[in-house]
């Protein structure tokens, strides 16, 4: 029964540590954009969501087609930010 609650108590830290590296994430955008252009930030804030998005589908299909689509995706989700960055 110890097993279980350790299992329980592990997964509440992973979360808890995603949580904090998702806030920092956020903090370092903010700064990257102060004084920056808001419409570029929201660019490439939704692309980074978007990216989130399109890993979390491919890490749970099964379906080497829809990987391909989902890898060509992300793809151009990374060309997309790194072309808004520069």
């Amino acid at each position: 029964m110890g097993d279980a609650g350790e299992g329980l108590v592990d997964a509440e830290s992973r979360l808890a540590e995603r949580m904090d590296e998702l806030e920092q994430e956020r903090k370092n955008a903010r700064k990257r954009v102060k004084g920056g252009d808001p419409e570029l930030a929201q660019q490439i804030e939704s692309c980074r969501l978007a990216r989130i998005e399109m890993q979390r589908q491919l890490d749970l299909t099964a379906n080497e087609t829809r990987k391909r689509q989902l890898g060509d995706a992300i793809a151009e989700l990374d060309r997309r930010m790194t072309q808004l960055a520069t």
